[in-house]
């Protein structure tokens, strides 16, 4: 039943784009939620990135799984009115325009808590709703790189200055927006109250750096050693472990014998030690054997996993952590699963992603009471758009 999700019962208007609110929403979607993203008729960004199944990309489908979808010009005249009757109606708005566009339509935070005093809204923004650089439009990897985070990947491994793989800035955001959110909702049971929560990319990002004291310290040098990655005979391994341990269990728990002495110049006695490793661990040439040789070594490992490969993942595999949900053309497509498991609830993504306007006539009558001529006739005016 629907009421065996944490979340059931709660509204959510999702203006959102792109990853920081998307991600938010799809969460909150998996959890229980009923999730209403409002899109331009534009479209979001995202409807061009990734492969094309059904007229529903990669990207968009990720992070819009399990929403219903209504799409209102909001520059149109009326849109304005419509969104107000929806917001009367919700418990959570979600954006992540600058912080100035919101209220130039009318629809900043002071102006629909005048139609619901409850309402709680997120707002996420590259650098928040206040301060110098509050105007500035970010994606993850301007924070990536004003963050400090392309800096230390480049001087940690000696490369040029490059993005991280993942949007690490706009999911490290949503989290901590959800957070946020559920507080306030929390909060809102005492109180009677909503409330506005601005949540600036660059903060979140600090938050959750847990290597920025080096920085803030200026204490770079005390860091560990960074972990290798090493070859074996199965495959590559990245091993979590300083080098200097990782010699000290090597020799304890196997036969390898340390040629070197306490004369042996430092570097010679590197070079002497790593060779060893080197070919320790090129002999051991089954992923069983590695398993094995890590386990009495006691040591933190990972295969260096092609992301192509990630179904194999024995845990994820086991998990469900990638489920094959309908693809809107007849066959299937993977997605990720909420990561959420709870022992007297559920939570899971609940359906497949919306197409743009889908949802017009369902929404407007579920939320509204509003009949199907009265639909159209929004539809007319051009306040309300479909997918051709």
């Amino acid at each position: 039943m629907n009421d065996k999700y944490p979340l059931f019962g709660l509204k959510v208007l999702d203006f959102s784009r792109v990853l920081a609110g998307p991600f938010a929403g799809r969460m909150l979607s998996d959890l229980g939620a009923e999730v209403v993203k409002i899109e331009p008729p534009d479209g979001d960004i995202t409807r061009m990135w990734g492969k094309d199944i059904g007229g529903l990309p990669g990207y968009y489908f990720q992070q819009n799984a399990g929403k219903r979808n209504i799409s209102i010009d909001l520059r149109c005249e009326g849109a304005r009115e419509l969104v107000l009757e929806l917001v009367s109606e919700a418990d959570i708005i979600i954006e992540n325009y600058r912080p100035d566009v919101m209220p130039r339509l009318g629809l900043g935070y002071e102006q629909i808590c005048e139609v619901n005093p409850r309402i709680v809204m997120l707002s996420i923004s590259g650098f928040g709703k206040e301060g110098p650089e509050s105007h500035r439009p970010a994606y993850a990897p301007i924070i990536h790189a004003e963050a400090g985070l392309m800096h230390r990947q480049a001087e940690r491994a000696n490369l040029p200055h490059s993005d991280l793989p993942l949007s690490v800035a706009d999911t490290n955001a949503s989290l901590h927006g959800l957070v946020g959110l559920l507080s306030a909702i929390i909060m809102r049971e005492r109180t009677g109250l909503g409330q506005h929560i601005d949540i600036a990319m660059i903060d979140a990002t600090l938050a959750t750096d847990d290597q920025v004291h080096y920085a803030l310290d200026d204490s770079e040098d005390t860091a560990p050693l960074k972990n290798d990655v090493w070859e074996t005979g199965a495959g590559p391994i990245f091993l979590s472990a300083d080098f200097r341990y990782v010699w000290k269990l090597l020799t304890e728990a196997s036969e390898v014998v340390d040629p070197t002495t306490k004369e042996t110049p430092l570097e010679e006695k590197i070079d002497t030690r790593r060779n060893i490793l080197k070919e320790y661990l090129m002999a051991q040439e089954t992923w069983d054997d590695v398993e094995v040789t890590m386990g009495r070594m006691n040591l933190a490992w990972g295969k260096v996993r092609a992301p192509g490969m990630l179904r194999e993942q024995p845990t994820i595999l086991s998990r469900g952590s990638i489920i094959d949900l309908d693809d809107r053309a007849g066959g299937t497509r993977p997605i990720t699963q909420s990561p959420y498991r709870f022992s007297n609830a559920v939570s899971g993504v609940r359906g497949p992603a919306p197409r743009r306007g889908e949802h017009n006539y369902e929404v407007l009558e579920d939320w509204l009471g509003k009949t199907k001529a009265q639909t159209s006739s929004l539809i007319e005016k051009g306040i309300l758009a479909t997918e051709d």
